[in-house]
This record gives structure tokens, sequence and C-alpha cells, in this order.
């Protein structure tokens, strides 16, 4: 019988021409294509192993990280061994073979202890998904799976003093030199910059200054160890204190032809390709940030009095906290979806930057918000929401900034109204 004939017969059986519970119910069962974020064992499982792991590892420390800068290494070393870091690495290197939206549910949770650590480590793998999606089996065996064996982290350095969102701009380059290429450069805000043991390094190669970006760039996989590799000073942001940002200064190191992705001029393709699969997993940071702050948030207006009742009791706040919740559930369902389109094979380049743009302006306003219900305490450094607030405004920033995300959204929904003319 089909999901139509089921259908009817459940509405003629109760005497209804109206949807009826019955007829509902039939319609759930039978339905397994429809839009259902339901997790799986293993997906909990893990989500609440992160949780715990937030609440017990990073929330109690995150404070003196943000005021030191301190790198969290015991952190990383605990998230290495329970598994939290790296499952996206294939299986039959070793690792986990989780999907992009697994990842998603993980960078969530550790993201509502302290985005800094959570930057720490998406870092990570912001920094492999080049080898992911481009290298070699020698590659992937040489480079992921030692990440495997010790919780060492990788780096993404594309960014440069001049050259952000504009990755056509990018001036550190490589010369050919027989089996070898020549690198000399300099990149900026490389997350994981001074403690990554490699980089996924974006070099020009092609001289020529018109030629286009899609044949112009390189991708390398440069190790911290060579000659020539030069990190500069950690620097001090504004927020997410507990990353590792830093300059990194290329000084004719020397990269062996084993270790390009793809081949010459194959750099450009490979990275935008990452931002497909990196953005919801920002996404999801951000969310998990907005989170935080609706909690806090709710906590303090049941326990803040004003006027002799808790200020949740004030549509002014109740409303606040209310708007707050719309930007968490919303940013969550936009990069659920973006991540299960890229797990599914689907070119997710528009749901990915609408889920990193929306989640990123929810962090913002929902951080701001959470600071207002707080009053003069939410600007005090005593109380999270300040850190909240300082921490939230990077995701408006890295791995393409809001206005690049609209740019994007805006060519493809123009694209599509042409095909439709």
């Amino acid at each position: 019988m089909s999901l139509v004939q089921q259908f009817h017969k459940a509405v003629l059986k109760t005497g209804s021409r109206t949807i009826t519970a019955a007829a509902q119910k039939c319609w759930a069962s039978s339905s397994p294509n429809g839009y259902n974020f339901e997790l799986n064992d293993t997906q909990k499982e893990f989500q609440q192993l992160a949780r715990k792991f937030a609440r017990e590892e990073i929330i109690p420390v995150a404070a003196e990280h943000d005021r030191t800068g301190k790198y969290p290494t015991e952190i990383i070393k605990k998230a290495h061994s329970l598994g939290l870091m790296n499952g996206h690495i294939p299986e039959k290197l070793g690792g986990m073979g989780f999907g992009v939206f697994d990842g998603c549910l993980i960078a969530e949770e550790l993201a509502y202890g302290c985005t800094g650590v959570m930057t720490a480590i998406e870092g990570s793998g912001l920094g492999q998904t080049p080898v992911l999606v481009a290298g070699t089996d020698e590659q992937k065996k040489k480079y992921l799976g030692r990440l495997l064996e010790e919780p060492l982290v990788a780096a993404y350095a594309v960014t440069e003093p001049g050259a952000g969102s504009d990755v056509n701009g990018v001036k550190t380059r490589a010369e050919k030199k027989g089996d070898e290429w020549i690198l000399n450069g300099q990149k900026m805000w490389i997350t994981n910059g001074g403690v990554a043991n490699w980089y996924f390094v974006l070099a020009r190669t092609n001289p020529d200054p018109k030629a286009p970006a899609s044949k112009a760039f390189t991708g390398f996989i440069v190790e911290r160890e060579w000659q020539g590799v030069t990190p500069g000073r950690k620097e001090l942001n504004m927020g997410q204190r507990a990353s590792d940002t830093r300059g990194i200064t290329f000084e004719d190191v020397r990269i062996p032809k084993e270790n390009v992705l793809i081949g010459e001029g194959a750099g450009f393709k490979i990275a935008m390709a990452t931002f497909d699969t990196t953005r919801p997993p920002v996404g999801a940071g951000a969310t998990g940030l907005a989170q935080r702050c609706l909690d806090e948030a709710s906590k303090y207006a049941i326990e803040r009095k004003a006027f002799g009742v808790p200020i949740c009791q004030h549509q002014a706040v109740a409303f606040i906290l209310a708007d707050m919740a719309v930007g968490v559930e919303t940013s969550r369902l936009a990069w659920m979806k973006a991540a299960w389109e890229v797990d599914h094979g689907i070119r997710n380049t528009l749901s990915a930057s609408i889920a990193k743009c929306h989640a990123a302006d929810v962090a913002n306003k929902c951080a701001t918000d959470a600071v207002q219900v707080f009053g003069g305490n939410g600007f005090n450094s005593d109380y999270p929401v300040e850190k909240l607030m300082r921490d939230a405004k990077i995701y408006q920033i890295y791995e393409g900034t809001s206005q690049i995300q609209r740019l994007i959204i805006s060519r493809v929904i123009i694209d599509q109204a042409k095909q439709q003319a």
C-alpha cells in the first residue's frame, strides 16, 4: 500500500476529511525522508560527553585562560584522549569517520564552555580539511595519522597582513626549483600558529599578476620544524584569548614536491572547498556561545530582583530572553541544515554562509542582550557575560566576515533569479 493510500485510509477510518491524529501518525511513521534531525545513539553519546567535558573541564578554568592567554594544553590532551578531537579523520586511517554534522554537535557543546578553547580545537580541524578534501592517501596517512597518535594540532595559513577576505591579494610566493618549492612570505592571524605541528599554506605560484585566482595559487603542507618557519609573538586579542593566534614568517622554506596538494594551481579551489565544510562548525560554535548567553541571562533574571519581583517577571526582560531563544534555535537549525547537506554530498555553499552569518550575528546580539540583563554586573569581569561579549565579536570576522557571507549569499540568489527569468 502506498503512502498516499495509507494516509487516505487513516482519514477515512476516523470519518474526517481533516488531517486527524491517526493520519498524522501514519504520515510521520511512513516518511523517513522528511526534515528530521533526531540524533542517533552515538551522536547523543558524544553530545553528552562533550557537554559534560565543557562543564567539568572547560568552564572552571575558562576565566583563567582568558586572563592569562595561556594555551589550553591540558584541556587539549584530555579532549584528545576522550575522542573529542579529530573525529572527522576516516576510519581507514584509524579515525572515527564522523561527518560534519557529528563534529558540529561536539563543537557547539565545547563552545558553550569557552569559544577560545573550542577555536583552538576547531582551528586544527580547519587546518586538516584541505588534506581531507585534496590529499593523497600518503599525505593523509602521514599528516592526519600523527594527529591521532598524539595530541597535536594543525593550522590553516592563508590570511596575510594585506590579504584577509581578498584571497586574491595573497603575496606569499613559492618558486619551483627542481623537485622542491622555495616558500617566502608572511601570514597573519593564524589560529594555532605557534603550537601547530604543520600548516596548510596557500601561496602564489604563478608570477603573472593577471593570472586568475583559480590558477594562480598552490596549496602546500608545511611542517613547523622545517628551517625558515618562524612563528611571531602571540597576539593579544580582545576575546577568545585561549586560542593561539600569531603571524608566521616563511624564509626560503624548502618544500618537497610530495607536499603539494593536488598540483600546481589548485590551491584556491582547495581553500574555497574547505570553507563549505568548516563554516557549519563555526556556526555551531557561535550557537554554543549564544546558548550560554541565554542560560546565564535566564538564571540571573530569576535570581535578581527589582521593584520587589524577579526581573524575569518584567516584560522588558522577558522579551529579551524570548528573542535570544528565537536566535539560538534558528542558528542551530541553520548549522544543522548546512552540515547535513555537505554530509550528503549536496553543495552547501549557500546554507553554509547563511549558517555562519546568522549564527555570528545572533551570538553577538545574545551576548549584548545578556550583558544588558545583568546590568552593571554584566560590565564587570567577575561575571561571565563580559567575556562572552568579547568572545562573540570574532565570529563576525574570521572564516569570512559577515559582509563576505552576505556577498556569497547575494550572488547565489541573484544567479538563481537569472536562471528562473
